[in-house]
């Protein structure tokens, strides 16, 4: 799986809305998913990703993480971590020019997301 050539980071964290995602075990039942980064000053990003319980009604869940840089080069490959010591990678695969999109999964292909600013 290819990546983009290079992610600003700054631009990249913020507030993104799941429009659609490859169907995984950790958020089966779950819709309206949100997922936030934030940049730390020691450049590991917090990600706290959100969603509600069975429907838009249903009561929200959340889970805090870390992510970690992999490829410094480009910013592209990052490691994810909501239970230490797993973590799994998340590669960013394609991103609009102006950071209101991004499309992000997994080398295997396991996982896929695709996001929006709003």
């Amino acid at each position: 799986m290819e990546t983009v050539n290079y992610v600003d980071l700054t631009q990249y964290t913020g507030v993104w809305f799941e429009v659609a995602r490859h169907n995984n075990r950790f958020q089966k039942n779950y819709a309206a998913s949100k997922a936030t980064y934030k940049l730390r000053s020691d450049g590991k990003i917090i990600v706290l990703n959100e969603c509600h319980d069975k429907s838009f009604s249903g009561k929200i869940r959340s889970a805090t993480g870390k992510a970690l840089v992999v490829e410094h080069s480009t910013n592209a490959k990052l490691k994810v971590s909501f239970f230490w010591p797993f973590a799994g990678d998340y590669w960013i695969i394609d991103l609009g020019q102006d950071y209101d999109y991004v499309a992000s999964g997994y080398p295997k292909r396991k996982y896929l997301w695709i996001l929006r600013r709003s």
